[in-house]
Formats: structure tokens, sequence, C-alpha cells
């Protein structure tokens, strides 16, 4: 095992990296401008904003809820035990690749019955949280739904570097969250002390 890890070129890292390059451009290229504007225009509206997502979408959701809470604003994490209830004048923001997955898409029905505003990261626009919510942020990739036709490419010999179940997703969801901080920063013109003051200082 050691001779085979001593002599790998790491050709499939490099490749995986590289196409994870090129997802995030095609991304970027994708975005449509006014969802954008109107996920800027509830975040900054709310009373409170509450980010929820399930596994790796879920940590996604706690970076940034996190650095919404840098930026000043009111920002928790929904199933953790310090979380308030959710109101009206409240924005959820919900991210799942499949936009079907059963806890969030259960939690953003509840959403809409207290009459708190639902945003959507999500690479399905036409799925239940979709059709639940007042805005969607479309983000491009595949999802862990997704995982037949991957195995399928895969025996083929087609996409063999592909990141497995919803990386693309979650990586995409990861990268768009942080450049729209990057944008409520310019927007609010705070400064990097001003996050910096924000900034955990017990840990």
């Amino acid at each position: 095992m050691k001779d085979i890890i001593s002599s790998t070129e790491c050709e499939h890292l490099i490749s995986s990296i590289e196409l994870m390059a090129h997802h995030l451009d095609s991304v970027a290229k994708s975005l449509d401008k006014e969802d954008i504007r109107q996920m800027i225009t509830y975040i900054m509206e709310a009373d409170s904003i509450f980010v929820m997502g399930a596994g790796r979408s879920g940590l996604v959701g706690k970076a940034f809820a996190m650095r919404l809470m840098h930026l000043g604003l009111r920002s928790y994490v929904v199933g953790e035990s310090t979380t308030p209830a959710v109101r009206k004048g409240d924005v959820v923001v919900a991210i799942s690749g499949s936009g079907e997955t059963r806890s969030i898409s259960d939690l953003g029905r509840i959403t809409k019955e207290i009459g708190a505003t639902l945003i959507t990261v999500t690479s399905d626009r036409d799925s239940t949280l979709g059709h639940l919510s007042d805005t969607i942020m479309e983000i491009k990739g595949r999802t862990k739904n997704d995982i037949g036709g991957y195995l399928e490419r895969h025996m083929r010999g087609e996409y063999s570097h592909l990141t497995p179940l919803g990386t693309s997703f979650e990586i995409s969801s990861l990268v768009f969250l942080d450049a729209l901080v990057a944008e409520l920063i310019s927007i609010t013109g705070a400064s990097e002390d001003d996050l910096k003051s924000r900034h955990a200082k017990l840990e």
C-alpha cells in the first residue's frame, strides 16, 4: 500500500479540483441576478434569519449563518438548542440539492404556515421546496439522488473523476453563499474590523 501511495501522481485529485473549478464557473454564469436581488432584499429586511439543511448541506448552512452573524445580522441555525421560534417577519433559508429532503421540506411547510419567508437554495426549482418557496436560488449540480446515474456513467468510463454524491452542489452552494456575503458586505459598507469584532473569542 505504501508503494502505491508513494507512486501515485494524484491525477484523480487534481482532475476533481479542475472539474469543480469548471463547474463553479458554469454556476456563476447561470445564476439569475433577479433571484439574487430578491434573496438579498428578503435577508436585509428580515427580523431574524434562520438557516437549515440536512447532512453536509447543514454544514454549509452553519457556515452561512456564522457569516451573517459576523455582518451583525440576527441569524440562527434551525435545530440548535438555543435557536428561538420562527415568527412572521423572519426569513428561513433552506439548503437542499434535491429540494425533496423530507425533514427540510416538512420544515419548509411549517415556515409557510407561520407566515415567515422561505428561501430555498437547490438544484431543482421544480421540487417540493421549490414550490413552497417565496424565492428560489437555483444552483446547478448533481445531488445525492443522482447516484444511480453517476454509477452508470462511471461504469461506462464517462466522467470518471466526478465528485461523489452531492459534493458538486454542496461546494457550489458554499461558494455561492460566501459570495453572497461579499455582496452584503459591499451593500452594508461593513469593514473587516466590523466582522472581526463579532468573531468568536472563546474557541
